[in-house]
């Protein structure tokens, strides 16, 4: 399977899964991987690091945004596979090891049935893996405060509100924000395209998401690589006013 790895800086990639994106920061043979897609994208995952010239066991790590299913789908199987670390937040860890879930419930998912998308996605949310259980068994919160040593030097950026422990990754050598769902670009239940938050129903704290969107404004890029939705170019700091003008 083709997973189709988009060379969008050097040494950077974002690949496509099924609604979700993951990226990959290269540095010879090694890679960082930021996000996974859900369960269902696992071959897609492998295929994307063969597809830059890597492989799984040459991933130094696996860093997550936040421990929602379309995000952390592989992270436990290259951890247990491959002895890979898998690194977050540390107010998420308890979260991707499933002691609570900061998650949409069913519930609200068909009391919005009626919006355009949402049935959609629902049932390809739940044929991907999306609601099974899928737990980190041993997650680790991040070794050092600043810009990791990893491939691509990326540096967590705290933006809490998606869930408790959301992060970006800002990689400032190649002027990237790696966003998550703390600011996307599209996504199947989204009435419009471009920088905007995820619909409210997502956000485990919506005051709290929109919140972060200062924080994300206030970073220097040009290259916005979302958890949802095309790669968005222009400042990085612009597109976070943007979706925080949107949300109001």
């Amino acid at each position: 399977m083709r997973a189709g790895a988009h060379q969008v800086a050097d040494g950077t990639y974002l690949v496509h899964g099924s609604h979700t994106n993951w990226v990959i920061l290269t540095e010879g043979d090694a890679v960082t991987l930021i996000d996974t897609g859900y369960p269902g994208d696992r071959e897609q995952v492998l295929a994307s690091l063969a597809e830059v010239g890597s492989a799984p066991e040459a991933v130094a790590a696996v860093l997550i945004t936040h421990a929602h299913n379309d995000h952390l789908g592989s992270a436990e199987y290259l951890r247990a596979t491959y002895g890979t670390p898998v690194y977050l937040h540390e107010a998420e860890v308890p979260h991707a090891r499933r002691e609570f879930l900061h998650q949409v419930s069913v519930g609200t998912v068909l009391r919005n049935g009626w919006r355009p998308g949402v049935l959609p996605w629902a049932v390809h949310a739940i044929r991907s893996g999306g609601t099974a259980h899928n737990p980190v068994t041993a997650p680790e919160p991040f070794p050092d405060a600043g810009a990791l040593d990893l491939p691509g030097r990326p540096v967590p950026v705290h933006t809490p509100g998606h869930t408790g422990g959301h992060c970006a990754y800002h990689v400032p050598g190649t002027g990237v924000l790696i966003s998550g769902d703390a600011l996307v670009s599209g996504h199947p239940t989204a009435r419009f395209g471009g920088p905007q938050l995820l619909p409210d129903m997502f956000h485990h704290e919506r005051p709290r998401a929109v919140a972060s969107l200062d924080v994300l404004a206030g970073l220097e890029g040009e290259l916005l690589l979302p958890g949802h939705g095309p790669v968005h170019r222009g400042p990085v700091g612009d597109a976070a006013q943007r979706a925080r003008e949107r949300a109001l």
